[in-house]
């Protein structure tokens, strides 16, 4: 559960405690192209008011307008699909083939919503049940990899803490990153048992831990929700996180350097620490997509984009390779 649907929760409580009536809108499922994935809330205010979205902007007219007009002033859940023809995805403004279906929650119980709220604040990740049929809601514990599921009739949404980002060294790009890695929505914890480095943090809203690399990695206890970062350009303490990582469930380990000091890294974990090709494969070493690079912000946005991608299952492209065949005889625009 990202921030923008935590706010979608925060606010919801905050109209039916002021005594509005309140509809929730779920996306539950997306066919080609769609503005907002799986999951994404918006919450209804029964005077029209909105927060969240669940599309571009056309849709949530769309629900603004059965809200007004009391279609929503059952109890019960329903199920509306948007964008199956042509005419209806241009008249909501979906991109070309883009179709999603909602559920409509036209009266959650306050009680439910408090719960949910407490549990995130907890820190516990909780799978969200709702019982189509009835409107039942129960709340369950699940793990961090836990994903959406909908089969028609239960819709299983999952709620939690944000991902993680464990930086090794408190350095300049490790402040950008740390910036940017906070407005993606990812907790922030920085390892750096150099005094020196660590005197100049003061990044708001970041962990600041002082233990060896390695012991931080196995002490954060890294799962798939969780990215790790080995920034300081010193193998002793990189190559001492790196080994934890990259036997850690991590979705995403990357280190600085270049592309020659990571061919040694990897031959230096795999002779003498008895790295397996497979573990060695998990580095993203050069760390960060190739856009040319060169700055402390440029790098941690590299970074950043990469991250994502892997977040978010995106294949990444090699911009050199992309590059390549781009300005291949034969390709592009035809000569006269």
């Amino acid at each position: 559960m990202d921030s923008t649907d935590r706010q979608v929760l925060k606010t919801a409580i905050a109209w039916c405690e002021a005594g509005h009536r309140v509809a929730l809108a779920t996306v539950v499922r997306t066919w080609g192209s769609a503005p907002r994935p799986p999951g994404a809330w918006a919450a209804l205010r029964d005077d029209g008011a909105v927060v969240g979205s669940v599309s571009g902007g056309c849709i949530e007219e769309d629900l603004i307008r059965r809200v007004r007009e009391g279609l929503l002033a059952g109890d019960k859940p329903e199920v509306v699909t948007y964008g199956v023809s042509k005419e209806e995805a241009a008249r909501f403004g979906l991109p070309c083939g883009g179709t999603l279906q909602l559920a409509l929650e036209p009266r959650p119980h306050l009680a439910d919503l408090r719960l949910l709220q407490q549990r995130i604040a907890q820190g516990l990740t909780t799978a969200r049940i709702l019982d189509v049929a009835s409107g039942a809601v129960t709340l369950e514990n699940a793990t961090r990899d836990a994903a959406l599921a909908w089969d028609g009739r239960h819709l299983t949404t999952i709620h939690g803490p944000p991902l993680r980002l464990l930086i090794i060294g408190a350095g300049q790009i490790s402040a950008y990153l740390a910036f940017m890695a906070q407005a993606l929505d990812y907790a922030v914890t920085v390892c750096d048992p150099r005094e020196e480095y660590r005197a100049a943090w003061d990044m708001a809203r970041t962990r600041l831990v002082t233990d060896m690399p390695d012991d931080a990695v196995t002490a954060f206890m890294p799962d798939a929700r969780t990215a790790i970062v080995a920034l300081t350009h010193d193998p002793k303490l990189d190559d001492m996180a790196l080994l934890e990582a990259l036997r850690s469930p991590a979705f995403y380990v990357g280190a600085l350097g270049s592309r020659a000091n990571n061919a040694k890294r990897r031959e230096r974990l795999g002779r003498y620490f008895g790295m397996t090709p497979a573990e060695l494969a998990r580095l993203h070493g050069p760390v960060g997509l190739r856009i040319g690079s060169r700055t402390p912000p440029e790098i941690a946005l590299a970074i950043m984009a990469e991250m994502t991608a892997l977040k978010n299952g995106v294949d990444i492209v090699d911009v050199d390779a992309a590059r390549a065949v781009a300005s291949a005889p034969g390709v592009g625009c035809a000569s006269t």
